[in-house]
C-alpha cells in the first residue's frame, strides 16, 4: 500500500509543478521577437501610440490606436503576425 500512495503523491506533485509553470506565463521566451521588432510589425500594420506592450500566455499583449480607435491586440511572438485585434470598450 506505501507503493500506491508513493505513486499517488508523485503523481499529484507532477501536475502541481506543470500548474506552476504555466502559471508564469509572463515572461518572454528566448526565442521570442524583441519588443522594438513587435512595434515596427504593429506600426505597419497602421498601429500608433502603442502602449502596454507585454508577455501574456504565449504571446506579446497591448493597446495602440487603428484607424481613430484605441484597439487590443495580441501578436504571435515568433513571426509577429496580429493574432487578435478588438476594439477597446473599457
Amino acid at each position: 500500500m506505501n507503493a500506491m500512495k508513493t505513486i499517488a503523491l508523485a503523481m499529484v506533485l507532477g501536475v502541481a509543478g506543470s500548474a506552476a509553470a504555466f502559471a508564469d506565463n509572463d515572461v518572454p521566451g528566448a526565442d521570442w521577437m524583441p519588443k522594438e521588432h513587435v512595434t515596427k510589425k504593429l506600426e505597419a500594420a497602421g498601429y500608433s501610440n502603442i502602449t502596454g506592450l507585454h508577455a501574456d500566455d504565449g504571446y506579446w499583449e497591448g493597446k495602440g490606436v487603428k484607424n481613430g480607435k484605441i484597439t487590443e491586440f495580441h501578436v504571435d511572438p515568433h513571426s509577429g503576425a496580429l493574432l487578435k485585434e478588438e476594439i477597446d470598450h473599457d
